[in-house]
């Protein structure tokens, strides 16, 4: 398969911007360059149902393939409770409200930047 024709960075801010026009809450996007060893960006959201959460991860994949950005993995699709994209470089956390109370992965990472979705 081709190279991707957006890079990572590009990638997470595309696929923040998804999830805000899909009406989600405290959208962000944090860097992890040298930080973490699982990946480069994280973007994290909270959705308001399960449809909601599915049908922006349905088009957070388009963009990937439209991209030529390969998927490495995905998890949680059929609960709707947290659903994860991993793209390498890019991981995509789509969280309930209580999902994400409840493991505040941005905590984890409180000290790293943020990059601007807007």
């Amino acid at each position: 398969m081709s190279k991707s024709t957006i890079d990572s960075a590009d990638f997470a801010v595309q696929a923040a911007k998804i999830a805000i026009e899909r009406n989600c809450s405290d959208v962000m996007v944090l860097d992890l360059k040298g930080i973490s060893p699982a990946a480069d960006y994280f973007v994290i959201a909270t959705g308001t149902s399960d449809r909601q959460m599915r049908a922006i991860a349905d088009e957070i994949q388009d963009l990937a393939k439209e991209h030529k950005n390969r998927r490495f993995g995905i998890a949680g699709y059929e609960t709707g409770k947290w659903i994860l994209l991993d793209y390498v470089d890019v991981v995509i956390h789509l969280m309930s409200e209580e999902s994400r109370d409840y493991y505040a992965l941005e905590m984890l990472w409180g000290d790293t930047k943020k990059l601007k979705i807007g």
